[in-house]
């Protein structure tokens, strides 16, 4: 009977996030005055958009490094690929494949980097590559303010600011929508991008693979205990290294999806906010630092973007302001991260007082016995 609630309360302290944000979403819904079509369409456009990005951040909690904050050197990766297909003239689905590919090298090398300092920042991983993204956010301005136009020549003078040199702050792709475009099924008024939702499975078979080939078990080693993981024999450095190098590369490729969705680049701050946003839908999917899934990343993405969506307008509503409504998204966005980690540390004590309790209820049942 004991064994019963214990479980019980392990499920619900578990589900206590998602839990918290569906409530808050449920009544937020009715205020905003959404029709249910606008919403399907809107969730599944946010699907498309940032479950990529997402899924990115799961290789990382599974090594034990916890959230990779660090992961917008992929995002500015992903970016900087766009921005010279866009001078070069490259249109649709070929344009994005080759932005992903001119990507992949410079997501390598930040990868490598970063992994390469969060090894000297053990048990500090998630702080140290929030600074690292600062740091390398300030290298990627310069690159793109005073080299490119400057040093590296641009066909296109339209992406150059009036000075001759320096890229203009907002680019618009001439990929827009390339893959979304691929395969597009409409029903009853809602776009399904079934190209883009093709190429998230394959991001998603990608990590179930990924998982059992002997690098992947490496990392869950690794993340259980990096003390018997090294007793193991497993280069306990070089396999963190490996999975912020993937989730780097696999960054830069979800921005890639993410911009080809909006259709404008905002050049200098378009990074900034996807390590962010991607982390609070995974944190209000249910995952935690420590453990995460592919269904906490894709449930979290559309619960996280729905109550997003809604909450705006149903403080406009509720307030009679506008403003008022857009303080409630910034600050249950921000606020979601902060809620969710507060409440996973609280998750962690109450499984461990249950873990005590039941094995003092073993002792005793042994003891009647």
């Amino acid at each position: 009977m004991f064994k019963d609630k214990r479980k019980l309360g392990k499920i619900l302290t578990s589900s206590a996030v998602p839990l918290l944000f569906l409530v808050i979403s449920g009544i937020a819904i009715p205020l905003s005055r959404f029709t249910g079509t606008y919403l399907v369409d809107q969730i599944i456009t946010r699907l498309v958009r940032n479950s990529f990005l997402v899924l990115s951040l799961l290789l990382p909690i599974m090594a034990g490094m916890g959230i990779n904050f660090g992961m917008i050197l992929g995002a500015m990766a992903g970016q900087i690929g766009l921005i010279f297909i866009t001078d070069w003239g490259v249109s649709g689905a070929l344009g994005l494949i080759l932005a992903a590919l001119l990507s992949t090298p410079i997501a390598i090398v930040l990868g490598y980097f970063g992994g390469k300092v969060l090894n000297r920042a053990k048990g500090r991983e998630m702080i140290t590559s929030m600074m690292l993204g600062l740091f390398i956010s300030g290298v990627y301005q310069f690159f793109l303010l005073y080299l490119c136009g400057a040093i590296i020549p641009f066909k296109s003078k339209g992406l150059i600011l009036s000075r001759g040199f320096g890229v203009r702050n907002a680019i618009d792709l001439g990929v827009a929508k390339g893959f979304d475009k691929l395969l597009l099924l409409k029903i009853n008024g809602v776009n399904i991008p079934l190209g883009t939702f093709a190429i998230i499975g394959i991001i998603v078979l990608f990590t179930v693979w990924f998982k059992r080939t002997k690098l992947g078990q490496d990392m869950r080693a690794v993340g259980q205990d990096m003390v018997v993981a090294n007793s193991a024999g497993i280069d306990v450095e070089r396999v963190r290294i490996q999975s912020i190098i993937v989730s780097t590369v696999l960054a830069a490729y979800g921005q890639i999806i993410y911009l080809q969705n909006i259709g404008t680049l905002n050049t200098y701050n378009g990074a900034d906010q996807a390590a962010l946003f991607a982390a609070a839908s995974l944190l209000v999917g249910g995952a935690s630092v420590v453990k995460a899934t592919i269904p906490n990343a894709l449930f979290g993405t559309a619960l996280f973007h729905l109550m997003f969506l809604v909450m705006p307008v149903a403080g406009k509503y509720l307030t009679g302001q506008a403003m008022i409504g857009e303080y409630f998204r910034m600050f249950f966005s921000y606020g979601v991260v902060t809620l969710a980690l507060i409440l996973h540390s609280w998750k962690r004590q109450k499984d461990k007082e249950l873990d005590r309790i039941g094995l003092r209820v073993d002792n005793q049942q042994l003891k009647t016995k």
